[in-house]
């Protein structure tokens, strides 16, 4: 069975006009569109994709990579908002939502946010929530170090600096990243002790 939001291997059964159709099992056959179809991709190959809703909430399959998969945490820039929520980048064509009644705060264009990647029980569609609290592990531990990865992965995509320090306020770190001032420390020293990071008075670093 297909999980959506998620990485399968699927055999490709036929080439059409806009593209290929890849075998999906009981699903049918899941469009890889031609955007994503290169000249050695040949009928009865096995290749990876990644499968999720198109803007007509059809299956369909594509090779581009996501920040992050369903199940996942990711730190997502606002990309759009309209009456309903607000559209992360996420690194697909189709932006995710997420929908007012999962965010902590109205989303603003250009801001980034700590969310978790899921799918809706009732619609099936894939969302972000801002309220990581419910999806992450038990203790503080765990979620510090969790949160250090997003904390890392913040660090690549912002030339490696991160203004917040041991002196910001807690309410600057909630705002932008989602988590305590404690989450924040936690996964600050786990990324020193690592030489992953050097701390400065102006923020921290990404250790050359």
């Amino acid at each position: 069975m297909l999980k959506l939001g998620d990485y399968h291997t699927l055999r490709i059964r036929k080439r059409l006009e806009f593209g290929l159709y890849l075998d999906g099992g009981d699903e049918g056959n899941i469009l890889l569109p031609n955007r994503y179809v290169t000249p050695d991709m040949k009928i009865g190959d096995e290749i990876e994709v990644f499968i999720y809703l198109d803007q007509d909430e059809r299956i369909i399959a594509t090779t581009e990579h996501p920040i992050a998969k369903v199940g996942e945490f990711a730190y997502l820039e606002c990309a759009w908002t309209n009456e309903y929520g607000a559209f992360l980048k996420w690194g697909l064509m189709k932006d995710l939502f997420c929908p007012f009644r999962e965010q902590k705060q109205r989303m603003e264009i250009g801001k980034t946010y700590y969310v978790y990647i899921m799918e809706d029980e009732k619609s099936h569609r894939l969302m972000a929530t801002a309220k990581v609290e419910r999806y992450q592990k038990t203790t503080g531990r765990e979620r510090a170090l969790d949160f250090a990865e997003v904390l890392l992965r913040y660090l690549y995509e912002h030339d490696g600096f991160c203004d917040l320090g041991d002196k910001s306020p807690s309410e600057d770190i909630t705002a932008r990243f989602g988590v305590s001032k404690k989450a924040y420390k936690q996964a600050v020293g786990d990324l020193y002790k690592r030489r992953l990071i050097t701390l400065s008075p102006d923020g921290i670093h990404l250790a050359e």
